[in-house]
């Protein structure tokens, strides 16, 4: 699925899949030129190489707006929705709404050693994979529920639909959920729609007809829901007006793709 905020993506941003099979990897450098945008909620989590050090970015409930000086460089990579706790080794809330040092994290010495290796290096996202990659094997894979979760909540199902298909109860699927996911289903269901449909809306799709098309009640809810998630009106967000000058460009890429 897509995840988009703007007409186009930020200047200097590139991003590919990752060897990692459950991420992408990306980069991006900020220029003077940038217009500030925000990153909105997706269900991901990211490890990011900035200024020398390792950054966890936690599941957002609400649009993050990242400050950054032009020359700023970036690289990271994006796990896809319930993919990155396993690998950190924290539950998803913990990090919910928060950027924090990846030495929050783990020890102290194994950050110092990443970070030797990422400021040696001329590819600072293959580091990046190959960090994600042996972790992976060192640690059991996510439970493969987790995927039909998400699967089911984008496709539009109810929460006590995705709680019967997943053979969980509702008490059980919500507490699974905030430890993979960062917040309940419903939450994650919300996330994603707007996702859903801020995919259609940029592809052209008349608003009133993404708001059909999303499983929105009608236009003025989609109105609501985007301004309640993304902090703006859906147009706005859409042309990249009125985002600001160039001097609050982010200094983190927009989630462009979630999974």
């Amino acid at each position: 699925m897509q995840s988009v905020v703007a007409s186009e993506a930020p200047p200097g941003y590139r991003e590919r899949p990752s060897r990692f099979g459950r991420a992408v990897v990306w980069t991006r450098t900020v220029t003077e030129h940038d217009a500030p945008t925000p990153v909105l909620p997706d269900g991901c989590m990211d490890l990011l190489w900035v200024g020398g050090r390792l950054v966890v970015a936690g599941p957002d409930t609400r649009a993050f707006r990242p400050v950054a000086v032009p020359g700023t460089r970036y690289a990271g990579i994006r796990f896809f929705p319930g993919t990155a706790p396993a690998l950190l080794g924290v539950p998803a809330d913990e990090l919910r709404d928060q950027r924090i040092d990846l030495a929050d994290v783990w020890s102290a010495g194994t950050v110092r050693r990443l970070n030797e290796r990422l400021a040696a290096t001329d590819d600072p996202v293959a580091e990046l994979e190959r960090v994600a990659l042996r972790r992976a094997a060192e640690v059991a894979p996510p439970d493969p529920v987790l995927r039909r979760v998400v699967a089911a909540l984008n496709a539009g199902w109810s929460v006590g639909a995705t709680a019967e298909a997943a053979g969980l109860n509702a008490r059980l699927l919500h507490r699974r959920s905030l430890a993979a996911f960062g917040y309940g289903p419903k939450t994650l269901a919300r996330v994603l729609r707007l996702q859903r449909a801020l995919a259609l809306a940029r592809a052209g799709v008349s608003f009133a007809d993404t708001a059909a098309a999303t499983g929105f009640a009608d236009q003025a809810h989609l109105a609501r829901e985007v301004r309640d998630l993304a902090g703006m009106p859906l147009g706005q967000l859409i042309t990249g007006r009125g985002l600001g000058s160039p001097a609050e460009a982010p200094g983190e890429t927009t989630r462009y793709r979630t999974g």
